[in-house]
């Protein structure tokens, strides 16, 4: 009898320890994919489009400008964009063969160049949380978009602002939804996703702020926010708000202090170590993490892979993703994970930089340039374009970073929203 107690004892500690995990866990519904890595867990897929590209299952022109993402929720699609004067940022679901439901209006864009929605929406047990270009974080229910909560982030914590506003899409777990406004007053903040009252704040360090979407990691049994401004990149004790590291020795780089510290990509995280990259010249970084997470050395530099905003991808130990040339320019490269070797550097489409996924072992790469979607076959040595087609529907830059899901891959251009069959 003892021995079957101290049975039930232990599988209930595990149960207990389980659901632990699980609770602690961001939603997997929200910015590049589960794990804000850009990989999406998907399974037997294309591994060669037809010569016109993917089946098209049905297109859209009604989701309005922006460059966000789509987010996928059982049978429904959730996006955010701008209404037809572009005086209001909206949150619109959709049927999944591409029939509006509604369409709502919840902020104010950011009022100067590139005022297009950026907050791909985090939804989370029938919400969704999006934060506008001027800095307001919102609660919506996903039923019927009705508003439930709504702070003014932007002015109560006088947030500092590059040239384009806030661009971040809100990270939530536990009871938290998180902020970035940098400045004086705080640089992160931690909201009750219920309420939206304060949990917490960070100190300052009177940074202008970045266009980072943070993300949240887990290392030696202890979890850390991974954030950014346009000088530093910290950790972020996630239950008391205390910055327990920081860095900002970017040595001789080009604009490392300037206006063009951008600091536009959520960093990749892997086994302690956190890589980066800003662009403009400022280059890629991998760090090492303290086993108690209170500080970081760093490991190596890359002054090859520079992406701007298009993300980037770690699949068999190898970076990918797009550098910077200039504001139009760029080339396709891959960097060693461990070592920051540059192993490939490749020019496709006439030197079109852009965003990068990856799916069931494939890279999906789309020029922002030309609306070109690629499907490459990942080496370290190599860029293999095996198909491609190109968008030919919306306006604006192509700089929304696809989503893949349930077979289904999602591209937008402005205000047109395509779904192609990929599995």
């Amino acid at each position: 009898m003892k021995r079957k107690h101290l049975c039930r004892v232990a599988i209930l500690a595990i149960v207990c320890f389980m659901t632990a995990s699980v609770s602690a866990q961001t939603t997997p519904y929200g910015w590049r994919g589960p794990e804000r890595n850009g990989i999406y867990p998907e399974t037997g897929l294309l591994k060669q489009w037809p010569a016109a590209g993917p089946e098209k299952l049905w297109e859209t022109l009604d989701a309005g400008k922006g460059y966000s993402s789509p987010v996928i929720v059982g049978d429904k699609l959730y996006i955010t964009g701008m209404n037809e004067d572009q005086t209001q940022e909206t949150f619109s679901a959709y049927t999944l063969d591409g029939k509006q439901i509604y369409s709502v209006a919840y902020g104010k864009p950011w009022d100067q160049t590139y005022p297009e929605t950026r907050t791909t929406p985090a939804i989370d047990n029938g919400k969704a949380y999006v934060i506008s270009g001027s800095g307001e974080i919102v609660c919506l229910s996903i039923a019927d978009g009705k508003q439930l909560w709504r702070k003014d982030g932007g002015k109560v914590y006088s947030r500092k602002t590059g040239n384009w506003g806030t661009s971040e899409c809100p990270l939530v777990f536990d009871n938290k939804v998180i902020f970035t406004p940098a400045g004086d007053v705080t640089t992160m903040v931690a909201l009750d996703k219920n309420t939206g009252e304060e949990i917490w704040r960070t100190k300052a360090w009177g940074d202008t702020g970045a266009y980072v979407s943070p993300m949240l990691i887990t290392y030696k049994g202890k979890r850390q926010i991974i954030g950014s401004t346009a000088v530093h990149i910290f950790g972020v004790n996630p239950d008391t708000g205390d910055v327990e590291w920081e860095f900002a020795d970017w040595g001789t780089a080009r604009n490392a202090t300037g206006w063009a510290s951008i600091a536009p990509n959520t960093p990749l995280f892997k086994d302690g170590k956190i890589f980066f990259g800003h662009g403009y010249d400022i280059n890629s970084y991998m760090l090492q993490l303290a086993d108690d997470l209170k500080s970081v050395k760093l490991l190596w530099k890359n002054e090859i892979l520079d992406t701007h905003h298009g993300g980037y991808v770690e699949l068999n130990g190898v970076i990918y993703g797009s550098n910077w040339l200039n504001n139009g320019q760029g080339t396709w490269v891959g960097v060693d994970w461990n070592t920051g070797e540059s192993l490939l550097d490749h020019n496709w489409e006439n030197k079109g930089k852009g965003s990068i996924i990856a799916a069931d072992g494939m890279l999906y790469c789309y020029n922002e340039r030309t609306g070109a979607v690629a499907l490459v076959k990942p080496a370290r040595d190599k860029f293999e374009v095996v198909s491609q087609f190109r968008i030919t529907k919306g306006s604006g830059p192509h700089w929304a970073h696809p989503v893949i899901v349930n077979g289904v891959m999602y591209i937008r251009h402005g205000e047109a929203l395509m779904a192609y069959k990929v599995k």
